[in-house]
């Protein structure tokens, strides 16, 4: 290997990689060079050490955060606020993101995700088809193409180009339909290790869906929405098949409230449901994950007798071009999952492990919240807005997804 390479490998302890080369070929040996010289390790040792930290939570900080319930809006209310909505995307300064960048692995399908079909009372149709039947819904109803973005993984994007390709963007206008990919980032083992996949490369995932801003800024997309003057960009999740992602009324919202930030949510069903909810820490506003709010304040309710920490986080967000702009600039924190991962030995033989080996480093979208001092919050009902689609069987799965979709027809 090349000295300039060894030296990073010696100056951050990951020298157990020169024990591979007898298995590499001379083009493996320049790839994974390459590789190496691309990595960061100077934030990957960062990244390990605070692995062995623990997150504090200060309870006397976390706070109840404002929102509007769409239930209780005046008809009149509801109508202002759509105008104003409408006006925006009307005169296309609205465009949609979806993350698409994983797999259909828990669903026992073998491909993306958006490529799962499921069997609607329409006929048997793809996720991805699901979402552009709403794309055409708005064309009709506001007389514009609503750009998508859809941001893939390395994992998945030759494959979901190839779909839309092969399925003709399922008859809306390809011009209008762009792809990107989200970043990676080596995983680490329990001794701060990185790990070689099947192809002799340090095997890296996806960075989280916090990734989106660098990297829809670095492939140009950014760039081109400022040109196409888009002001305003909702980003939502692939899985929601019935997530109302062109609304005017969380638009109208998030513009009368001055905010530069809006997002939905729905009411938590009871104290004890397994899912993050809006608050504010430190007066700013957050999301904080189910195991982090305590006990009592998951449970304390306010004078109407509502959970006061109730606002369900759906993945479904709204954000004004400027926040995209300053986004892109900074690095969001990461945190650190402890997940099962295959890996070469310097043997060659690969193996799959039967319990959690590595840890996985992500950035959440929502943690760019805190730059600001808040959000517009509309909550919406969940049987209206949100039918995920992530287990085989069960809860948030295809048939009960689909139970919500066919009720919307």
């Amino acid at each position: 290997m090349e000295k300039k390479v060894v030296n990073i490998l010696e100056k951050y302890n990951q020298t157990h990689i020169l024990n591979y080369i007898n298995l590499l070929k001379q083009e493996e040996i320049k790839n994974l060079e390459k590789q190496i010289l691309k990595i960061d390790f100077e934030e990957l040792q960062t990244l390990y050490e605070k692995t062995k930290e623990k997150p504090e939570i200060r309870e006397n900080k976390i706070e109840h955060i404002n929102y509007i319930n769409k239930e209780k809006l005046s008809t009149k209310k509801k109508q202002e606020l759509e105008d104003i909505g409408s006006n925006v995307i009307k005169n296309e300064h609205y465009a949609v993101i979806t993350l698409a960048g994983g797999q259909g692995t828990r669903l026992g399908h073998s491909g993306p995700k958006g490529t799962y079909m499921l069997n609607t009372k329409n006929g048997q149709k793809y996720i991805f088809e699901i979402f552009i039947d709403s794309f055409k819904k708005a064309k009709t109803e506001y007389n514009i193409e609503v750009p998508w973005y859809i941001m893939t993984s390395k994992e998945n994007h030759k494959e979901t180009v190839e779909f839309f390709e092969n399925h003709n963007y399922f008859g809306y206008n390809k011009n209008k339909v762009k792809f990107f990919m989200q970043g990676e980032l080596p995983l680490l083992d329990t001794n701060g290790k990185v790990i070689l996949n099947k192809e002799k490369q340090i095997k890296e995932a996806a960075n989280g869906n916090g990734g989106i801003y660098e990297s829809f800024a670095k492939s140009g997309l950014l760039e081109e929405i400022k040109q196409k003057q888009i002001e305003w960009i909702f980003v939502n999740n692939i899985d929601n098949i019935i997530s109302n992602f062109i609304d005017p009324l969380l638009l109208g919202l998030t513009i009368q409230e001055k905010q530069k930030i809006g997002a939905k949510s729905v009411a938590k069903t009871n104290p004890k449901e397994k899912v993050g909810v809006f608050c504010k820490i430190d007066e700013k506003p957050q999301i904080i994950e189910y195991i982090d709010l305590p006990e009592k304040l998951a449970e304390k309710k306010d004078e109407n007798g509502e959970l006061l920490y109730g606002e369900v986080n759906i993945g479904a967000y709204l954000f004004n071009i400027s926040v995209l702009e300053d986004l892109a600039r900074i690095k969001l924190p990461y945190h650190a999952a402890f997940k099962k991962s295959a890996y070469l030995l310097e043997n060659g033989e690969y193996i799959e492990p039967e319990s959690p080996n590595v840890y996985k480093f992500e950035s959440f979208i929502f943690d760019a919240f805190k730059r600001y001092n808040n959000v517009s919050i509309l909550r919406v009902k969940r049987e209206e807005e949100f039918a995920p689609v992530k287990n085989k069987e069960g809860t948030d799965s295809p048939e009960t997804a689909i139970k919500l979709y066919n009720a919307k027809l």
